[in-house]
């Protein structure tokens, strides 16, 4: 089950697919849900152009702190934007961003500058969540009406916080990748929902789907392989 833009359930597929920046060439073309690929697309991804090295642009939809952390433990720098599902921030509330991690000290310092130090923990499935807070500060903090309205604010940490606080850092020192993955993506599925007039897949069943979109795939490279080296070399290439 996919989703339309106005996030309610929609019956189809949807199509991930890996693109490098440099040809915008599609190396990898999956189906399945967004969350749960980053680490099996970023790993297909450089099997398929065989490079050491790779760093992986994905939009906030793929954004997961397991995922993020298989990429890690992979050897894969992924750039993925935080989910935005805070409901305090929906009313206007701090966001954990605005909270300061020192790690030599291990403790959050918040808006007010006051220190929120460990608590507690507890196991879910993500792993150990460890919780930060100030047990008398909030009660006469001038900026409570603006951080939360219970007794205090507490903030939760993810026993692998690290990475996401590293793969952050990473998108903060790159503030243009928002763009140079619509340019990089968009554009492939922009172009081949052209050529099949803004319409549907003809096919049913995922098997008959996927090779429809395989289908779609091989002839935008196509078309692009031309573009980069023209029709001849192409050939020859194709013949070695």
């Amino acid at each position: 089950m996919a989703t339309n833009g106005k996030g309610t359930g929609l019956v189809g597929y949807n199509v991930q697919a890996a693109v490098d920046t440099k040809h915008h060439l599609v190396v990898v073309t999956n189906v399945g849900h967004d969350r749960t690929h980053l680490t099996n697309m970023g790993q297909q991804a450089r099997e398929a152009t065989g490079a050491d090295e790779l760093t992986v642009l994905a939009d906030r939809g793929y954004f997961s702190g397991e995922e993020v952390l298989a990429c890690d433990e992979a050897g894969i720098k992924a750039i993925v934007p935080k989910s935005l599902t805070s409901s305090g921030l929906k009313r206007g509330f701090f966001g954990k961003q605005d909270f300061v991690f020192d790690a030599d000290r291990d403790l959050y310092v918040c808006p007010a500058g006051q220190e929120l130090t460990r608590a507690k923990y507890r196991s879910d499935r993500e792993g150990d969540i460890i919780f930060y807070r100030h047990l008398t500060a909030c009660s006469t903090c001038e900026l409570k009406p603006r951080c939360t309205p219970e007794k205090l604010r507490r903030i939760r940490r993810w026993e692998h916080e690290q990475v996401i606080d590293a793969m952050q850092a990473r998108l903060d020192r790159m503030p243009d990748a928002i763009r140079v993955r619509r340019q990089t993506v968009e554009h492939v599925f922009g172009t081949i929902k052209d050529w099949m007039g803004r319409g549907h897949f003809l096919t049913r069943r995922l098997r008959n789907v996927g090779t429809e979109m395989s289908l779609h795939v091989l002839a935008y490279n196509l078309k692009r392989a031309i573009a980069i080296l023209g029709a001849p070399e192409l050939m020859k290439a194709m013949r070695a």
